[in-house]
């Protein structure tokens, strides 16, 4: 897996320490955990946790990501458009600004939501790559926001427009960037945006209950039964694709509500953890059969995940529930071991050490010991009239909150 680091400082403000980049969905690694563990105080307040700017932007779903003394994020303007920014990390201005039309109108439960761009971007250093909503990816130039290229799924394979947009955020790993868009896996030159290989559809994505779509969920990458492949998870299917090919390694059925299999799964050794709503709470054990990898399932539960992907410390699962509750739950056998009271409708979660950053969508950053006895929160701020959908994002010193209508900077103290 690509994970970038800074060769050369720019110049930053006394108090800020650039450290780890924050290049993609869930950080350096895909799994939540920060880039380089570094102490974190044990209060959120102002004394400990400052307030160094905050800039208006329009809604979005998708995480900022950090890249060296850049800040790139997305916004949807007047239903109509979709907005990237680039903008200094230190100080919150303005480094460029691009736009293009491109807005849809998605269906059901998730309109009352918005229905704004999804998908977080990724970074290889030099390179930005957008999802938008309507199935394309736009690579963009990170130093002056010039356009390098750019596919569009429903053109190039004639594809239909998926109901619920592109949700899934793209995976930058050598030379490649990773998409589940085209109701499909597939895999493009990093440079010039060729198309390398695209799965069959119903290997790598699927549609439920009459919807088209690609998948809810975004890829990883992870060595499992002594081979190294893309892990990707459609509406219907688990599965496991060779990276050089295409070809499905493995698979397995994955039972879901109108197929929300939403959140990221993880990679435990050999083993897949996901969880899903309507469906349960799973661990595949992936092995080798006669000639091919066989995935097998070692245990379900009755919980059931949404929205909100899970991280892993030690042998711990740490996992918001769609009943709004944290839970631990040991990877080993499923057993849940605590399980909280609700907070709100999505998490997203930040390791650091034993440490949980968590962000709740109602505007609440939450500090949180990782106890495998007890629920143990060490503090908490609310930092958010607006609901905070989109992923945190932390490099250094400096966490990342992207508000419903804004982005603001906080430096640890």
């Amino acid at each position: 897996m690509l994970r970038i680091t800074l060769m050369c400082l720019t110049f930053v403000l006394p108090h800020l320490t650039e450290g780890a980049d924050w290049p993609q969905w869930r950080g350096p690694m895909r799994d939540g955990w920060i880039g380089e563990v570094t102490a974190w105080p044990e209060s959120l307040d102002d004394e400990h946790l400052q307030q160094i700017w905050r800039v208006p932007l329009g809604p979005s779903y998708s995480g900022p990501i950090v890249s060296g003394s850049r800040v790139f994020m997305t916004e949807t303007r007047d239903e109509s458009h979709e907005v990237v920014r680039a903008l200094d990390r230190n100080s919150g201005e303005e480094l460029w600004k691009v736009e293009w039309t491109g807005a849809l109108s998605v269906p059901f439960f998730a309109k009352a939501n918005g229905s704004w761009i999804r998908a977080t971007p990724a970074c290889d250093g030099r390179r930005l790559f957008v999802a938008g909503i309507r199935d394309v990816l736009v690579c963009l130039d990170v130093t002056s926001g010039d356009e390098l290229w750019r596919v569009d799924f429903v053109e190039r394979f004639n594809s239909p427009l998926p109901s619920f947009g592109t949700v899934c955020s793209p995976l930058v790993d050598g030379e490649h960037v990773y998409l589940q868009a085209a109701a499909s896996v597939v895999k493009l030159d990093r440079v010039t945006g060729e198309v390398v290989w695209r799965t069959e559809p119903a290997a790598g994505a699927g549609s439920g209950e009459g919807m088209t779509t690609s998948a809810f969920s975004s890829p990883i990458i992870a060595t499992v039964a002594g081979q190294r492949q893309l892990i990707v998870q459609s509406r219907q299917v688990l599965a496991g694709i060779d990276l050089e090919t295409g070809q499905e390694l493995w698979s397995i059925d994955v039972p879901a509500f109108r197929g929300m299999n939403i959140l990221t799964p993880l990679a435990i050794g050999d083993s897949i953890f996901t969880s899903s709503y309507g469906g349960g709470t799973f661990l595949f054990d992936v092995v080798a059969g006669e000639g091919k990898l066989i995935a097998k399932q070692r245990w379900k539960t009755k919980q059931q995940g949404y929205m909100s992907s899970p991280v892993l410390i030690e042998n711990n699962i740490y996992l918001h529930l769609r009943n709004q509750r944290l839970t631990c739950i040991d990877a080993h056998d499923g057993a849940s071991k605590w399980t909280t009271q609700p907070f709100g409708k999505y998490w997203s979660m930040i390791v650091n050490g034993n440490r949980i950053l968590a962000l709740d969508q109602r505007g609440d950053l939450l500090l949180i010991n990782a106890d495998s006895e007890a629920f143990v929160q060490v503090a908490s701020r609310h930092v958010s009239d607006a609901e905070t959908w989109a992923h945190l994002a932390v490099s250094g010193d400096v966490v990342f909150v992207r508000e419903l209508n804004a982005i603001s900077a906080y430096s640890w103290q």
